[in-house]
């Protein structure tokens, strides 16, 4: 995985945090906090199960330096513009696609099986934006029914990402076509207004 990638991603997920911010009173610090938090929440349960030491963010302190340098920038940014709400999910939907595939890739080159790196993959794509959601006090993104294939676009991308890998000569290609099935996904289902089937008892009416 191109190390540009995972900077990106950090960089992507850290100004999602600033942007829910928004409106909730934090200052600068408690942005920051939640802007460390979003980056590295997923990729550190990741290697927590993964049994990676040291992890990600300690062996290369660059990441954290990348999440906070952009939240800063970002909080300025905010401070004088009024960027619109849609910014948020359009940008939470680029961190899904990019951290989905970067999870998923680490776990198969430390040998997991496919369906366990496709579950690394979605936990390290939607983990640090469940941690951002709860510290701001609201219900994650990847719970609420109105937030549309969430995980599930990640569960598709990864999959997708695992089979070319599987079924294909070797090809770096493999996780673009991934991440851009996650994105495509994501942001479809924010213009259409795709889901999945909510679940529903059927129950005998007393009368």
């Amino acid at each position: 995985m191109p190390a540009w990638i995972e900077y990106f991603a950090v960089a992507v997920c850290a100004i999602t945090a600033v942007l829910a911010a928004e409106g909730k009173g934090m200052d600068l610090f408690g942005v920051m906090v939640l802007a460390l938090v979003t980056a590295v929440g997923g990729g550190t349960i990741r290697d927590l199960c993964l049994g990676v030491r040291p992890l990600f963010w300690i062996e290369q302190p660059m990441y954290l330096w990348t999440a906070l340098i952009a939240a800063v920038m970002t909080f300025v940014v905010v401070r004088f513009t009024h960027p619109p709400h849609r910014l948020l999910a359009i940008a939470d939907a680029f961190g899904l696609a990019l951290f989905g595939i970067v999870g998923t890739e680490k776990a198969l080159a430390l040998g997991t099986p496919g369906i366990v790196a496709i579950l690394l993959g979605i936990v390290t794509g939607v983990a640090g934006g469940i941690l951002r959601d709860v510290l701001r006090a609201e219900l994650p993104w990847v719970f609420k029914p109105e937030v549309n294939l969430y995980a599930t676009a990640v569960f598709v991308g990864a999959t997708v990402f695992v089979l070319l890998r599987e079924w294909l000569p070797p090809s770096e290609s493999h996780r673009y076509i991934g991440m851009a099935v996650i994105l495509v996904m994501r942001l479809a289902a924010m213009r259409w207004k795709l889901r999945l089937p909510t679940f529903r008892s059927h129950t005998k009416s007393s009368g």
